[in-house]
């Protein structure tokens, strides 16, 4: 009986092991497949090209207003120091 022990183990260790890699094998077929499915879509690229430049324009937008607002305050600040410095105060304490 000991003597047939070590090869069923052995036998049975490696029928695990093929197995293992069998199913893995699979799993990355089936991953490699879905992955072409997603990059195959070019909807979604331009859809997220007229997502990006619609934000792009939207952010150049935004900068051009704080730009404004920046030299409103140092205009204000050669005409008025006081106010400019109410309004730093403002600013920096009671719009948190």
């Amino acid at each position: 009986m000991k003597r047939y022990i070590n090869p069923l183990l052995t036998f049975g260790t490696t029928m695990a092991l093929l197995y293992v890699i069998y199913g893995q094998n699979e799993q990355l077929t089936k991953l490699e497949s879905e992955q072409v499915k997603v990059y195959n879509v070019p909807l979604a690229v331009d859809s997220l090209q007229n997502i990006i430049d619609s934000l792009e324009t939207e952010t150049f937008s935004t900068q051009s207003i704080n730009g404004r607002y920046e030299l409103s305050l140092e205009h204000l600040r050669e005409v008025n120091p006081k106010a400019a410095k109410q309004f730093e105060d403002y600013m920096s304490h009671e719009t948190e």
